[in-house]
Formats: C-alpha cells, sequence, structure tokens
C-alpha cells in the first residue's frame, strides 16, 4: 500500500494543488497532514484528493473550530487534535505535527509503531530507529527551503521517498 504523506502547507494554494496532482496521479490509498494548514480556505483544495486525507493540527493553525467546520464539510477529510494513530495492515502510524521535541521522540524510541510522520522543521527526513520509521516531509509551502517536498510511504517494502515538487 502507498500512503502520501505532507506536513507545512502554510496556505501555499498553488503548492498545494501540485501536491494534490502528484498524489492524485499515484495510487495513494490515503494522504497523512501533520499540520501547519494554516489558514481554513486551504482545505477545499484538498477536497481534489482522490482518497481519504488524515490530519492533525501544528502550532500555527489558529482558528482551530473554523479548520474543523471545513474539514466536516469534505467527505473525504478528517481532522484531529495534536495527535492521532492510525492502523492498518498491520501498521501502527503515529501521526503529529513534531513540534513538541520530547512527545516525537518518545513515540520514535518507544519501538510501538512501525512509521511515526511529523513537520513542523521543515526539514525533510527519514530515519530509522529499531523498528520505526520517522518521516518528516518536509515543508510543501517551500518557503524557508526553498524545496516544496512530500514524502510516499510503501508499507510492503516498509520504506519512505521523499518526492521535490516542481514550481
Amino acid at each position: 500500500m502507498l500512503i502520501g504523506a505532507i506536513s507545512d502547507s502554510h496556505d501555499n494554494l498553488p503548492l498545494i494543488e501540485r501536491a494534490v496532482q502528484t498524489l492524485n496521479s499515484q495510487n495513494i490509498a490515503f494522504v497523512l497532514h501533520a499540520g501547519d494548514y494554516i489558514a481554513p480556505f486551504t482545505i477545499a483544495k484538498f477536497k481534489m484528493l482522490n482518497c481519504p486525507l488524515i490530519g492533525v493540527f501544528g502550532n500555527n493553525d489558529g482558528d482551530h473550530e473554523l479548520l474543523k467546520k471545513r474539514f466536516s464539510e469534505t467527505k473525504n477529510c478528517t481532522i484531529h487534535n495534536r495527535f492521532t494513530q492510525i492502523t492498518v495492515e498491520n501498521f501502527r502510524i503515529g501521526l503529529l505535527h513534531g513540534d513538541e521535541t520530547e512527545l516525537l521522540t518518545a513515540l520514535i524510541n518507544s519501538n510501538y509503531f512501525d512509521f511515526v510522520i511529523h513537520g513542523h522543521s521543515h526539514l525533510q527526513g527519514i530515519v530509522r530507529s529499531g523498528k520505526t520509521l520517522s518521516i518528516n516531509p518536509g515543508e510543501l509551502c517551500g518557503y524557508i527551503t526553498g524545496k516544496p517536498t512530500i514524502a510516499l510511504i510503501d508499507t510492503t517494502k516498509k520504506e519512505a521517498k521523499i518526492i521535490e515538487l516542481q514550481v
């Protein structure tokens, strides 16, 4: 199974559209978003995904109630508070923004999760710690690094790769 991972979209509508197009061109089962959508108007762009989106709040997401409302207006998008756990095909996936670094480290080092998806730092990275593959898809917005990225997770191969989007 292929899973998409996104973080830190920060209102960048053209790159959200590009990410949705890229993910729709793959055979993605669902997409995980590790937070920092920022404004509720961005959620309309995620409605164009051909698969469900599961997300959590980031530290820069301001109007949680309106974000929840926009998510509830879609049939394929759901949002959780600061953390959620997904179990699919006997894989345990932890999803959080990552700004609570002690919690992030504890989750990664717990060996409970097969994958931990996080963002916040805007720095892409894939690191194995015991049985856990920690995946930071980087920043979709491209504001800090200048490189908008997403990640693809292959549960069959138990690996992930970073994809740089063309601007």
